[in-house]
């Protein structure tokens, strides 16, 4: 690259979870996922608001952008498509192998015409493509501020790559290597979607849902069916096609076989019951998605040797998967950052143009990072919109007074400083409870989330006193971790503790969130216990919201008791 650009801005667009990030001589502005300011949850649109507001906050303009790094490189796509001619020779896949090779070319079409898209709207700037992996990983570590580690990045797809196992090197100047791979259609987060829409959730948004009924069901029923459908190797897994097709990138063709509906059951309707064979469904594909994942982070530990491991990509978010590594005592410490998903390929794109560039500047404000979006501190607030809802500023004493609401059984909305990053509140964007409130759970399903009975709400605790509650026995920064709990979090705070006898928690320093580590102190001083019920300011089908605004119409709209905005107290 003859051109050392000084100011990148990474893009995810055009496909799911769009999102942003720009760094100036490797300092990172901020980064913000597209949903948060648009309320389109999941949008593919390419995200203009989160570009806006980026360049607003380093005060330059479209022309002072030197460089864009867009997560998907065309040219990979491509690639897949003659060897998909393979699938003929099986009578099982036959069916799939044209379909298949003129999706992969027409993806390869259409995603290097979003390039040439996106060099239009930036003149100024040289468009590179980064391969998805990559981007995946040094998002995580990146963001882990270690200085080596090993890197694991399992999701649906990624041009042809769905699991890599890398390592990761130098905590200022990050760079990652590829050490082993596996392309499609071995691909974990491709089956899990796949049983997500199955169970009638939405492909691609609900597989928490069935992670969390996992837990009610009993993995007996179809253990076998699994471990015949992903099968282990030595050197990852493998996907049965008898079960799950391959993948076309086309509309029309289906996830699942004849043969996994026969041996299974027929594909639920949203409105269906759940039923026994449901909830046996999903415990089977968590049980051998955490087997899986476990047998993969064994993989990375040998064939890197490190004592640290990342992991990145959508398979990241299944918690529970992550817990179950800890657990397995194969590494000294796990990592997830605060977005494994595509979102984070921005910021992981920015990254890796940033290293290949030829800029000497080490990259800053990443590591350890999660609060990295736009804040309203400085909001002059008209509740005319909202005629139902009353305000009064508060003092000095914001966390005492909102600790004292929570004791005394309110469930709060907390808007707060910068905008999370990913999928999980953590803080700044949240809705509080005290987990000590007889009913709390079922009323924060019924009234304010409106979601599934079944769904749990996670913890965040005091990371100074998580032992006395958890037995995770790490930190566990951004909600990402599934802990088993120990007995006195069965006396005090059942409330949290979900079917499966685990908690996601999120531990809280002072140094991370200083204003919610004195909530929970404050609480604590109050009742006892430094634990509460923190799940995201947002109702079920709308993204967390990240504008007061959104706040607000959330307040107006569910059943919260009041908004705690900066240092606005907001009732209805």
């Amino acid at each position: 690259m003859d051109h050392v650009p000084s100011v990148i801005l990474g893009l995810c667009s055009y496909t799911h979870d769009s999102a942003a990030a720009l760094l100036v001589d490797g300092d990172l502005v901020g980064f913000v996922e597209e949903e948060r300011l648009s309320e389109d949850k999941h949008t593919k649109a390419y995200p203009r608001h989160a570009v806006a507001w980026l360049l607003k906050e380093a005060g330059i303009t479209v022309g002072d952008v030197d460089a864009i790094a867009y997560n998907f490189q065309p040219s990979r796509y491509l690639v897949e498509s003659p060897a998909a001619l393979r699938l003929a020779l099986s009578e099982t896949t036959r069916e799939r192998a044209l379909p298949r090779a003129h999706g992969f070319a027409k993806v390869a079409l259409r995603t290097q015409h979003r390039v040439r898209t996106l060099g239009r709207l930036f003149p100024s700037a040289r468009v590179t493509p980064v391969l998805h992996h990559r981007a995946h990983q040094m998002a995580a570590f990146a963001a882990s501020g270690w200085a080596e580690s090993a890197v694991l990045v399992v999701d649906s797809l990624g041009e042809r790559q769905t699991t890599t196992i890398g390592h990761g090197h130098e905590a200022l100047r990050p760079r990652t290597r590829i050490v082993e791979e596996l392309h499609d259609p071995a691909s974990l987060g491709y089956v899990y979607g796949a049983v997500t829409e199955h169970l009638g959730w939405r492909r691609g948004d609900e597989e928490g849902t069935v992670m969390a009924l996992a837990a009610l069901g009993d993995p007996k029923r179809f253990r076998h069916l699994f471990a015949r459908a992903v099968r282990t190797t030595s050197a990852g897994f493998f996907i049965d096609p008898a079960y799950f097709p391959p993948r076309t990138l086309s509309s029309g063709y289906p996830r699942t076989s004849r043969r996994f509906i026969t041996e299974t059951c027929p594909a639920r309707h949203p409105d269906e019951p759940l039923a026994d064979v449901h909830q046996d469904l999903a415990a089977a594909l968590q049980e051998r998605t955490e087997k899986v994942m476990v047998h993969l982070a064994r993989r990375a530990r040998m064939i890197t040797g490190s004592r640290r491991l990342c992991v990145g990509g959508g398979v990241a978010t299944n918690c529970v998967s992550i817990g179950r590594i800890i657990e397995a005592d194969i590494f000294d410490e796990v990592f997830v950052p605060p977005a494994p998903g595509d979102a984070g390929t921005a910021l992981g794109a920015a990254v890796a143009l940033h290293m290949d560039g030829g800029n000497r500047r080490p990259v800053s404000g990443i590591a350890r990072a999660c609060y990295l979006g736009p804040s309203f501190h400085d909001l002059t607030l008209d509740l005319t919109p909202w005629p139902g809802l009353q305000q009064k500023m508060l003092g000095i004493e914001t966390a005492e007074f909102l600790a004292d609401q929570l004791a005394h059984g309110m469930i709060v909305g907390l808007f707060q400083g910068r905008v999370e990053a990913g999928p999980r509140a953590l803080g700044n964007r949240s809705i509080l409870a005290s987990p000590l409130e007889p009913g709390v759970v079922e009323r924060l399903n019924a009234t304010v989330k409106y979601r599934e009975a079944f769904r749990p709400f996670a913890p965040m605790v005091l990371a100074e006193r998580a032992q006395e509650f958890f037995t995770l026995g790490q930190e566990a920064p951004y909600m990402s971790m599934a802990s088993g709990v120990t007995d006195t979090a069965r006396e005090r705070v059942p409330a949290i503790i979900h079917a499966n006898g685990t908690s996601r928690l999120q531990t809280v320093t002072t140094t991370q969130n200083p204003f919610m580590h004195a909530v929970l102190t404050a609480f604590a001083r109050r009742t006892g216990v430094p634990v509460l019920i923190n799940t995201s300011l947002n109702v079920k089908g709308k993204p967390i919201c990240g504008t007061p605004a959104m706040a607000l119409d959330c307040l107006s709209g569910s059943g919260l008791d009041a908004l705690l905005l900066e240092d606005r107290w907001i009732t209805k």
